[in-house]
């Protein structure tokens, strides 16, 4: 899309919003009069281009999300409105809609910040109060987008003093604050002169309107700094409009601010600072709590923004994140109650509900998969051993990239070329290169990188306009057997991107990002959009945004959760080219992030169930301490040692299976099965008295006793962690007369020969298997996503008609059309279950297709196997937790350790 087709679709959008929704030829209609209007020249393929982007957004939406508050603060938005007026909202609105957010989105937006500001304190109440709360949301999914709107919100309202705490590395400061410019201030602060009259360094919002410009003490150059903020004024009250200020999570920052604020408060230091005061903690899980800096550190930045807090007679503190698993929840060495934490959001947890357009984790690493296991997006890294091992010291050579490597700059370079045959040269195009935590091997790499890619540019620049003769050089021919291997659906014809190679990637260059270099700059050039490929780690990893990320080539160790989940810069928005997206990385990390990517999303389903029982944060917090995967993050606190560590774990409305299973033990739990079907016979539930469910056999209202001594026998895998049997059988014993009854589901193909080793007539299911874990003597069903259940297991047993009312529910919470397809999560059939329901698979692992013939699937031939599951019900006694034992040194055998990167604590100034 064109420039002139941008800036037609901004003024249609801005023009539909708020009015009733448009017929197809309606809205052709609008784009032909307004574009002749503003004589905007399109031709008539170009018009309909417009109006059919117009049309797909139309159909983006999100939902509201949940809340959960404590009950008794009554919020006071509503009815304060009337007299509010919305200066600053409205200005961004425009923003928002003038950028290309889908209509619905934004009305989202408008409506869950209207939420959170209504909990947060009022401002024109003239008493003292203190408020604390989190906003829970998705890497990459709009997180800014959301404070930014909360800041206006807060302004229009009459909050004074706006503190934005924004990582912990320059570059992500820097960033931050040409977002707060941008939607907020309305003018470029790093351009902005204190005397400066002129219109120049208007940007964003104040292209709308600039009469009412906030007041910022920080700019896109340079974090506060106490002399530059004292010649603008020595008393923050005499301010008339909003002051905001994007500092870094510094101590050194967080003490100039406090020093400066005590020495020109309006009433001296031993009057607290009188104006009403929002702190907007971002990446309120890293460094606030956490322990990426020196334990010593942590303790005091927490200080510091408790002080911070506290100066002020009213004040509220609002935390986001995406990885509420971090230790803001989950402290193991705390005895003190949690509540007491000063910074756990005690009044209120809003979790944010991404648009349907989200590129996140569970559409890359859960969905993203065919029936046969071949991913869509993501390719393993399997080369690197002999050139960049995953774990390398801080000397290590880089004389030669791995393979893979190359491949992925090539695909880069196609990709970037597809874009622009699109219409999207204007855009930004970035690919992602994060493989060392060490500075110097990063830029080793970037050197590598340039070297390749200037041999790239040569040979298009002499080459590439000669036709059929062009792929007698290498690179070309290179390039075109990527194009061959990864794109040829996304664009089919080769020789239109080899007319348009040199044009689209002539301008790419290397850049590296950490904490001694920073050339990422996505202002500099004219209308062409920068192409980047950009080398780092630590810096590369929390909250810094890579325009237009593409491709991405990520070699790193299995980190945990928090750490992992920001690492994943290509979560976002990819409209328009999404199909082009790639991302490799090691086999191990994909798993992972298959495993967090399932953990979050009951996360946020998790905060909906609790937000219809009227939870309070402080359950919510309790629930997430407790939650299976949690155990895995408190291991992770613990790695540096050996010693074992006892986790309590609730498993009340948990589904748990074994997804890994070890070779040698394949035997010996087949003749556990058989045993356990002897029993059930003898006990009366024959196969011939099995209902059938989804090709299955499901038996009802079974003795625990069957279930107890099938666990018992369980001879389990160590990588399946949350599938001991000892924490298991011991949540079932403590409640056992909730758990007296079970349903039991024998799963089974439709059609196919029956298998009878297990004593009943089984067709067994098919689940390909990782070839990679083998190797270790581990089968790991459907590889990358480790899930032996099919989608909808979790309804057998459940009542028909309750089933159906609550899938009625989840299609209008969830904003579903009655005639859309929609795939329910068997999460909502487990929160009505009466009975527990105890599955058996008779599996048949195969290889992924494409890899039949490898010498290692021959272990598989003829082979079946026993996996189960467990869906357990919502308890009345809730809160019940079992202890699971965690020994770290297992962990770290099993998972790895988790290394910080060389600079990633230092405190940049």
């Amino acid at each position: 899309m064109n420039s002139a087709q941008q800036n037609l679709l901004g003024v249609i959008e801005i023009a539909l919003f708020d009015q009733p929704r448009k017929t197809a030829e309606e809205l052709r209609q609008l784009a032909s009069g307004l574009s002749a209007a503003l004589q905007i020249a399109l031709t008539p393929v170009e018009l309909e281009q417009v109006v059919r982007l117009v049309e797909e957004k139309d159909g983006i939406r999100a939902g509201l999300g949940a809340i959960i508050d404590d009950g008794e603060f009554v919020p006071w938005l509503d009815d304060a409105k009337a007299s509010i007026d919305p200066y600053y909202w409205t200005r961004y609105r425009k923003l928002l809609i003038q950028q290309g957010m889908p209509r619905d989105v934004v009305v989202s937006l408008d409506k869950v910040t209207d939420s959170i500001l209504s909990r947060m304190g009022n401002p024109k109440l003239d008493q003292a109060w203190d408020r604390r709360g989190m906003v829970v949301g998705h890497v990459q999914s709009g997180k800014t987008a959301n404070y930014a709107g909360l800041i206006c919100k807060a302004a229009d309202a009459g909050y004074r003093l706006i503190v934005v705490i924004a990582g912990i590395h320059n570059n992500l400061r820097n960033q931050t604050q040409g977002r707060v410019d941008e939607g907020f201030i309305g003018r470029d602060t790093g351009r902005l002169l204190p005397s400066s009259k002129s219109n120049k360094n208007v940007i964003g919002v104040g292209k709308f309107d600039s009469s009412r410009t906030p007041v910022s003490l920080t700019n896109t150059i340079r974090d506060f700094h106490k002399a530059t903020a004292s010649t603008n004024t020595s008393e923050i009250d005499s301010y008339n409009v909003p002051v905001v200020l994007v500092i870094k999570k510094n101590h050194r920052t967080l003490a100039n601010l406090l020093e400066w604020l005590r020495d020109n408060s309006a009433r001296g230091d031993s009057e607290m600072i009188d104006q009403p005061m929002l702190l907007i903690d971002d990446e309120a899980d890293n460094a606030s709590i956490n322990t990426k800096y020196k334990d010593e550190l942590v303790t005091k930045i927490n200080g510091q923004i408790r002080d911070l807090l506290k100066m002020f007679h009213r004040s509220c503190y609002v935390g986001y994140t995406a990885t509420p698993f971090a230790n803001i929840f989950i402290d193991p060495d705390q005895d003190s109650e949690m509540f007491k934490e000063d910074l756990f959001p005690r009044d209120f947890i809003v979790g944010l509900d991404a648009p349907t357009n989200y590129f996140g984790g569970t559409k890359i690493f859960v969905d993203g998969f065919s029936e046969d296991g071949k991913p869509v997006w993501l390719r393993t890294i399997q080369d690197n051993d002999g050139t960049l091992p995953i774990k390398h010291p801080i000397d290590q050579k880089v004389e030669l990239l791995p393979p893979s490597l190359h491949h992925a700059l090539r695909a880069f370079l196609v990709a970037r070329t597809i874009r622009d045959l699109r219409g999207q040269s204007e855009k930004h195009c970035s690919m992602l290169v994060n493989a060392s935590r060490f500075t110097g091997v990063q830029g080793l790499i970037r050197n590598r990188l340039h070297e390749a890619v200037e041999r790239i540019q040569n040979s298009v620049r002499v080459n590439a306009s000669l036709g059929e003769r062009a792929l007698d050089d290498t690179e070309i021919a290179c390039l075109r057997e990527v194009w061959q291997a990864e794109y040829r659906e996304a664009w089919h014809d080769w020789s239109s991107i080899q007319n348009a190679l040199l044009e689209a990637i002539a301008s790419a260059k290397v850049v590296e990002v950490n904490s001694r270099a920073n050339d990422l700059n996505y202002t500099a050039g004219g209308a062409r959009g920068q192409t980047v490929i950009a080398v780092g780690g630590f810096s590369l990893s929390r909250g810094l945004t890579l325009e237009g990320l593409t491709v991405t080539w990520f070699l790193r160790n299995s980190m945990m959760y928090d750490t992992l989940m920001q690492m994943g810069r290509w979560f976002g928005y990819r409209d328009g080219y999404e199909d082009l997206c790639r991302i490799w990385m090691p086999d191990k990390a994909i798993k992972w992030y298959s495993f967090i990517a399932n953990a979050t999303d009951e996360l946020h389903r998790e905060l909906k169930i609790m937000e219809s029982a009227k939870a309070t944060p402080n359950m919510f917090g309790l629930a997430v301490r407790s939650h299976p995967s949690a155990l895995m993050v408190t291991a992770r606190n613990k790695m540096g040692s050996s010693e074992e560590i006892t986790t309590m774990v609730g498993l009340a409305n948990k589904f748990v299976e074994t997804s890994r299973i070890t070779l040698k033990d394949i035997e010996a739990n087949k003749r556990l099965a058989r045993q356990f079907f002897q029993d059930l016979s003898e006990d009366g539930f024959t196969q011939s008295k099995a209902e059938t469910f989804q090709g299955g056999h499901l038996l009802t209202s079974v003795k625990v006793g069957h279930i107890d001594r099938f666990l018992a026998g369980w001879r389990n895998a160590d990588v399946s962690v949350t599938t001991s049997p000892a924490p298991i059988r011991s949540y079932i014993k403590n409640l056992n007369d909730e758990l007296s009854l079970w349903d039991v589901l024998v799963t089974g193909l439709q059609s196919g020969e029956k298998d009878g080793s297990l004593g009943w007539g089984i067709r067994p299911i098919s689940r390909y298997v990782d070839l990679t874990d083998l190797d270790n003597g581990i089968i790991s069903f459907s590889g990358k996503r480790m899930r032996v259940a099919s989608r909808g297991i979790e309804k057998a047993g459940v009542d028909v008609t309750a089933a159906a009312c609550r899938e009625d529910q989840f299609r209008k919470k969830e904003g579903f059309a009655d005639d859309a397809r929609v795939n329910y999560p068997d999460s909502i059939y487990r929160e009505i279950r009466t009975r527990p329901l105890f599955i058996l698979h008779l599996v048949n692992p195969t290889a992924p297709k494409g890899e039949e013939e490898d010498d290692r699937a021959k272990i598989l031939t003829d082979l079946t196997a026993v996996a189960w599951g467990i869906s357990l019900p919502k308890s009345d006694r809730g809160g019940e937790e079992v202890a699971y034992v965690v020994n770290t040194r297992k962990m770290i055998e099993l998972f790895g350790s988790d290394e910080p990167d060389e600079g990633a604590g230092d405190d940049v100034e």
